[in-house]
This record gives C-alpha cells, sequence and structure tokens, in this order.
C-alpha cells in the first residue's frame, strides 16, 4: 500500500468515526478550558461571565505568543538558507 493510499484509508476512517459520534473529547476539552479559568481566577472569587472571558483573553494571548515565536524561528530558517 503506497504512503497515500494509506492516508486516504485513515482520512476515511476518521471521518467515519466522527460521523458515528464515537469520539469522547469532551473531557479534554473542558480541561484545556478548565486551564486558563484557573490560571486568570485561582481562588475563584470572578464572576463566571468574566472568568470566561479573560480565560478567553489569555489564551488568545498564549497562542497569540506561539505564532510569534514560530514566524521568528521561521525567518531566522530561511535566513540561514
Amino acid at each position: 500500500m503506497t504512503p497515500e493510499q494509506r492516508a486516504l484509508r485513515a482520512r476515511i476512517g476518521a471521518h467515519a468515526m466522527h460521523a458515528q459520534g464515537k469520539t469522547n473529547t469532551g473531557p479534554a476539552r473542558a480541561a484545556f478550558a478548565d486551564r486558563w479559568e484557573k490560571q486568570v481566577d485561582p481562588e475563584g472569587v470572578l464572576s463566571p461571565d468574566e472568568r470566561a472571558r479573560r480565560a478567553h483573553h489569555a489564551m488568545k494571548a498564549h497562542f497569540s505568543r506561539m505564532a510569534a515565536k514560530s514566524a521568528k524561528a521561521r525567518a531566522r530558517r530561511n535566513r540561514a538558507a
């Protein structure tokens, strides 16, 4: 089986699994969201709406920092090449 055929088979299997609802990513997503809420409100004193708003911004800031670091690394690699 070629790598392309193997990738197609895997893609079909993944789509079929998701179509049947056989994934259980809910607990992982909840833990991911909880991480940001604990970071911005470790004592749990904020209102749920404010905590969610701040957690959203904390997550966006984190991923923006990662994107900036990635862009810097790509630029450095391109200069070296």
